[in-house]
């Protein structure tokens, strides 16, 4: 098998299939470096439940999970093929780990998953699935779910975990019109990746306490969650990559991070 990375990406607006930029560019990009999985699992923001859930939808639909964009965004579609055995392994290695998951039979990929996966995989040939996130539980809860996933890695399986290295939509309405990158956010960001860089778990899973801004950058845990997983996957002997910075609309960081 071909071990795969964990992956995190900020997946920034549901229009992103239809931007041009650097993030964009970036993304188009990052699948061909990965080469080509046997399966991917996404854990989206998107997608927040009680306990861990994770799709045996053999089709799963392409989710609009967002109103007001242009008719454009609503006529794409990823038609990917489903992953019911993938959904199953990662059921099974949750239950080992004591985290009581359910499988969901229907439930498809919504834009925290599709949009990303447009860029990457276009032929939209990769069997894929999805997980769910549970923000209550905070980011520790999400390193050991990350953890109990690590083995898929050895199986050939992308563990990509999209967010948002920043999210705060009541700011970004403030800053239409503006898009130099805020020094509340750049301070934030930069903090961010020096914690992922230098490995400072205990540092992130704290964040919203120690931080600068971090409460200001995001006002809810869930956008940050996925990369909690994408660390836990990764290992403690990850060696992480910042493969992407840049920040959009002034406010919206779309950094990426590789734990490998």
């Amino acid at each position: 098998m071909n071990r795969q990375p964990a992956i995190f990406v900020s997946h920034g607006s549901p229009t992103l299939p239809l931007e041009k930029g650097a993030a964009t560019d970036f993304l188009r990009s990052l699948g061909p470096s990965l080469g080509r999985p046997e399966a991917i699992l996404v854990v989206s923001a998107h997608w927040d439940t009680a306990r861990p859930a994770v799709s045996a939808a053999e089709h799963p639909e392409t989710i609009y999970d967002f109103y007001g964009f242009p008719p454009e965004l609503y006529r794409l579609r990823y038609p990917a093929p489903g992953a019911p055995g993938l959904a199953k392994r990662a059921a099974g290695l949750l239950a080992d780990a004591g985290m009581q998951p359910q499988v969901d039979p229907q439930r498809g990929l919504d834009h925290g998953a599709w949009t990303s996966l447009m860029l990457m995989y276009p032929q939209a040939d990769i069997p894929v699935t999805q997980l769910s996130i549970q923000s209550p539980l905070g980011p520790a809860h999400h390193v050991r779910l990350g953890e109990a996933l690590r083995p898929l890695r050895e199986e050939g399986v992308l563990i990509f975990a999209s967010g948002g290295a920043t999210h705060n939509l009541r700011e970004l309405r403030h800053q239409r019109g503006n898009p130099e990158p805020q020094p509340w956010v750049v301070e934030f960001n930069e903090w961010l990746a020096d914690a992922v860089l230098s490995g400072r778990r205990d540092d992130l899973v704290g964040y919203r306490q120690i931080a600068p801004h971090a409460v200001r950058n995001h006002p809810t845990d869930e956008h940050l969650i996925p990369l909690f997983v994408a660390l836990g996957a990764g290992g403690s002997g990850a060696r992480p990559q910042r493969v992407h910075s840049s920040i959009s609309s002034g406010v919206i960081s779309m950094d990426a991070y590789r734990f490998d």
